[in-house]
């Protein structure tokens, strides 16, 4: 496996490795691209071509971000279609984000796939998990979702929750760290 695979499959990978320099050039690349996005004014069409530039994928027509928007790395962001996020939210990718159809992400929302190792001596060690929002998901004003959650199809993370387990499907959750609130009703489904 090269360095990128690595990385996603939640291998630990040092900053000294010998392909680190690799993660680093994306790393870069992916500064200069945030940069020029957040810099002046941008209609949802060039929003939407700097993201495919980012991320390398094929971002739907459907997708509306308005930035500013951050990222480590970029070219790991999945998006589905008629997804919106708003303004200030930050996407550490390198594990991987997958979001899937009609998902609305409100302002200042963090997602991150990646950690430091818990040794002090090996803090330059980080691991990576993908993280998973799927269809018809609400996250909330300044909500934080950690490495390697996934969820569930309908569910609304309440604002300012920290999301550090995989929540189920039809569930909003809220807290610190979240816990299930209520489960939502199908209605008129």
């Amino acid at each position: 496996m090269d360095i990128f695979q690595r990385d996603m499959s939640g291998e630990p990978v040092n900053t000294e490795d010998d392909d680190y320099h690799k993660i680093l050039e994306v790393i870069k690349n992916a500064q200069k691209i945030i940069a020029r996005l957040n810099t002046g004014y941008h209609d949802e069409n060039e929003v939407r071509q700097i993201l495919r530039e980012l991320t390398g994928n094929n971002i739907d027509d459907s997708v509306w971000l308005l930035p500013p928007f951050y990222t480590d790395f970029g070219r790991n962001i999945h998006l589905g279609k008629n997804v919106f996020i708003n303004h200030c939210c930050e996407f550490m990718d390198r594990g991987g984000i997958y979001i899937g159809d009609d998902v609305f992400i409100g302002p200042k929302v963090n997602l991150a796939t990646i950690n430091h190792d818990i040794n002090p001596y090996n803090r330059k060690t980080t691991i990576c998990k993908a993280i998973h929002i799927e269809d018809r998901v609400w996250i909330g004003l300044g909500a934080i979702i950690c490495a390697g959650v996934r969820i569930g199809e309908n569910s609304i993370i309440a604002a300012g929750a920290v999301v550090t387990k995989d929540v189920p499907p039809n569930s909003i959750v809220g807290g610190n760290p979240a816990k299930i609130i209520k489960e939502i009703e199908q209605k008129g489904l």
